[in-house]
This record gives structure tokens, C-alpha cells and sequence, in this order.
């Protein structure tokens, strides 16, 4: 994400479509959120682009503004929705069968959500297993799906008088699939797609078509999409931002949070039991064991990287990590994350702690989607390409460069997302040393 101190950034004008691939429970939510916003029936809890302040300069000079104040970001008045997803419901019917927000808001956004129908996605039921659905697009090939898609984006962002376009990845956990040699080169990447290769999956022909179509894109599953060699290098070469991956919302957010203050405090680590109940469609496509892993996989990375335990052996050296996720259909998007952890303190002595969020999966998610719209926006603005990893704040399994461990310490994410708005404007970075104040 090269890009020089005090960048001169384009100023947002016009309107900022945010295309979003799948229209469930996290689309919904985000979009009829942004719209009860506009309308004056609800705050955007959960955004930092919203909500959030940044502090410039020292304690003592009390500049305090907030985000939005401070760096260029679109207007939420100037956002444009559109989808892709496999069933026909509009935005307001996905909304009330997701049953996330209450029947009566929705009501009242009726008229704006209704205008908002999913065009047809590129789907195979052999990367998200628990699912089917009819609207579903048809070609010879996995580049000819690409080729729709470019089309299609270009006619939607005529149709809807967009100066800018952002893609946003909400849609199902795809099966694990691990980088394969035709991943390697933007050639090799295409040739797979007119042979139909295997390792070449849906949300990797979205990103495709995205960064083919001259727009940055995000990544809010664990899928591996954006996290290859071909699909980097053409960010680059168009001169696109890229982020991911896999939004960080219930339990993992609780383990960002804890695990930085058990280091923090050198208190030993035995064991972190998770399980999750969910009963939403997430849930549904994680109920399927291919599914899962990916999942699994972003869920048991983070401890070992924030802990350390090749660092601090005596503390976390061979910690049983375990990671349950459990399909439960009465609880809707109603997630229950439970934790035990068993730690240990002075002189060895064993202690215990205990979590149950009883979180609501989307109502985390929306905010998540807004801010990575908006940032992603931003960047483009900014003239940073490639991987962003200052946008890490937002996810479970965040992107870096090759052969560099990501931060997952949330703590230090969101000192790494302010300091690069601090550096995006010309302002001193914060390091909290503090010495300036006692010379």
C-alpha cells in the first residue's frame, strides 16, 4: 500500500456504489441500517468512520475530531446499493426473513429497500454445499461468469450514476481450499478459468471481475478469493486496494480483545474452549464439515499470533485451543458464543475465565461493512494499492504481505488504522512515549 506522507487525496465526489456480493442477513442489516440512518430512526453504533475520534498531536492540545471530519469519506447520503445473491428476494424481503431488525423498522424503509434486487450470482454448490438456489447465472466457463460480471458492473454503475464503485464480499463460507500452482501468475489464473479448474472458486471469479472492472475489494469471509499471487498482482497492477479477510465480529472479537491483556500481563495460558450456536444461514453452510474448516482455520490462527508462545514458552508453549461451531435453527442470527479459558498466575496457581456473548452476528457485521466501504474508498482516492493492511482493524485473518505475520491484536490494529490516517494527513504519528511532556 505505498504511498507518500500528506498524500494529496481526490476529494469523494458523486456517488459511491457499494456492490455487495450476497443479500442475507449482513447486507440487509448494512444497508437498511444506512438507510434508518439517513432517515434520522437510528445511530450508526459499531462505525468508526461514524462515531469515531482521532487525537492529533499532543494530550495537551485537545484536538479531538471526529474521523469523518478529518479525512474525506463519502457521504452516506451519496451511497448506492446493489447485489448479487442466489435467491430473488429483494433487499426488504431478505431483511425480514433474516429477521435480524425489528418488523416495524423495516416497514419504514420499505419503499427504499424493495428497489433493491439482487442480480443473478455466479454460484456452484460444490463450494458452498448447504445451499442452492435459482438465481443463478449460466456460462460456458468460469471466465465467461467473469466476463458477465464485468458487464454487469459496468451497466450498474451507468444505471446508477456512480463516479466510484466498491465490492464487498458478505456472502457464504466457501469449502477450504489451500493456494495451488494455478493461483501462481494472472496467466496461469485465467487459463484455469477457461478449463473450469477446481481450485478456482466463485468468490475468486467476483474479485476478478472487480479488479478487472477498476474496483477495489474486501473480503468478509474466510474463503481464500484475494489471498493469491494472481489476483495481488493484478491489484497492483490496476492499481487497486484489496483487504480481508473474514469480518471479526462475535467470539474472535472477544479473543482480540482478551488474549492482548493476559500477555500484556504475563498470565499463563492452559487451554481456550469455544463453541458456538448460530442458527442463521451462516450456520446452515457452517454446519458443512468443508465449510467449517475454512473457518476453523481463520478461528484458531489468532491466539498463537497474538500469544506468542515460541516467544514466551513458559506461558503459552502447547495451550489447547479448541473451536466449536454449532448449527441451531431457533436462534436465527441470535449468535451464543461461549468461552472457557483456564489460565494460570503467580507461582503456577490455576485460575479461570468464563464468557457467554449472546451476540447478534449482523448487528456486529453492518458497521464493519460500512467502514470497510468507506476506507476502501478512501485508499482508492489516496492512490494506495495492493494490500491494505491498516484496514486489519476489521478482520479475523487480515492480509499481508508474503511472508509477513499479521497483527491481530486489536489494540494495535486500531493504533495502525489511525496512524495511517495521521500519515494520509501530513499529522504526527502517536506513539505514546510521552517524553515531550516532562522535558
Amino acid at each position: 500500500m505505498p504511498v507518500r506522507k500528506d498524500a494529496e487525496i481526490i476529494e469523494p465526489k458523486g456517488r459511491l456504489g457499494v456492490l455487495l456480493v450476497g443479500l442475507g442477513a449482513v447486507s440487509t442489516t448494512f444497508i437498511a441500517g444506512v438507510e434508518a440512518v439517513k432517515k434520522g430512526i437510528g445511530q450508526p453504533v459499531g462505525s468508526l468512520t461514524q462515531m469515531g475520534t482521532i487525537r492529533l498531536g499532543k494530550r495537551t492540545e485537545n484536538r479531538v475530531p471526529l474521523i469523518k471530519d478529518f479525512v474525506p469519506l463519502a457521504k452516506l447520503e451519496d451511497l448506492v446499493f446493489g447485489a448479487w445473491d442466489i435467491f430473488e428476494d429483494s433487499a426488504y424481503e431478505a431483511a425480514m426473513h433474516a429477521g435480524v431488525l425489528d418488523k416495524e423498522l423495516l416497514k419504514q424503509l420499505k419503499s427504499r429497500l424493495q428497489k433493491i434486487k439482487p442480480m443473478k450470482a455466479v454460484f456452484d454448490q460444490n463450494y458452498v454445499k448447504r445451499l442452492s438456489g435459482t438465481n443463478v447465472k449460466t456460462g460456458a466457463n468460469k471466465f465467461k461468469l467473469a466476463q458477465q460480471l464485468i458487464d454487469e458492473i459496468a451497466e450498474w454503475k451507468r444505471k446508477n450514476r456512480c463516479s466510484r464503485v466498491v465490492m464487498i464480499w458478505a456472502a457464504s463460507t466457501e469449502i477450504f481450499l489451500k493456494q495451488h500452482p494455478v493461483h501462481k501468475t494472472l496467466e496461469s489464473f485465467e487459463k484455469a478459468m477457461r478449463e473450469n479448474h477446481r481450485s478456482i472458486a466463485p468468490s475468486m471469479i467476483y474479485a476478478y471481475a472487480a479488479l478487472k472492472s477498476g474496483i477495489p475489494f474486501a473480503n468478509g469471509a474466510p474463503n481464500l478469493t484475494v489471498d493469491i499471487p494472481a489476483l495481488r498482482t493484478l491489484a497492483e497492477q490496476n492499481q487497486l486496494a484489496i483487504c480481508g479477510k473474514d469480518f471479526k465480529t462475535g467470539q474472535t472479537l472477544m479473543k482480540t480483545i482478551i488474549a492482548p491483556g493476559l500477555k500484556a500481563r504475563m498470565l499463563g495460558l492452559h487451554g481456550w474452549y469455544s463453541t458456538n450456536i448460530l442458527g442463521n444461514r451462516d450456520g446452515e453452510v457452517l454446519d458443512d464439515p468443508e465449510s467449517f474448516k475454512t473457518k476453523e482455520e481463520s478461528k484458531l490462527s489468532v491466539l498463537e499470533y497474538i500469544l506468542q508462545p515460541e516467544v514466551y514458552p513458559d506461558l503459552y508453549k502447547d495451550f489447547s485451543h479448541v473451536v466449536r461451531i454449532n448449527y441451531y435453527p431457533p436462534r436465527g442470527d441470535n449468535k451464543e458464543g461461549w468461552d472457557n479459558i483456564d489460565i494460570f498466575g503467580w507461582l503456577g496457581y490455576p485460575m479461570q475465565i468464563k464468557i457467554d456473548f449472546l451476540c447478534r452476528d449482523s448487528i456486529l457485521a453492518a458497521p464493519i461493512v460500512l467502514d470497510l466501504a468507506l476506507f476502501l474508498d478512501l485508499a482508492q482516492r489516496a492512490g494506495m494499492k495492493g494490500i491494505q493492511e491498516w484496514l486489519s482493524f476489521y478482520f479475523k485473518s487480515p492480509q499481508t504481505a508474503p511472508g509477513l505475520y499479521p497483527e491481530h491484536d486489536v489494540f494495535i490494529q486500531l493504533m495502525k488504522l489511525k496512524n495511517t490516517l495521521r500519515y494520509l494527513r501530513g499529522e504526527d504519528l502517536i506513539t505514546h512515549l510521552g517524553l515531550e511532556y516532562y522535558d
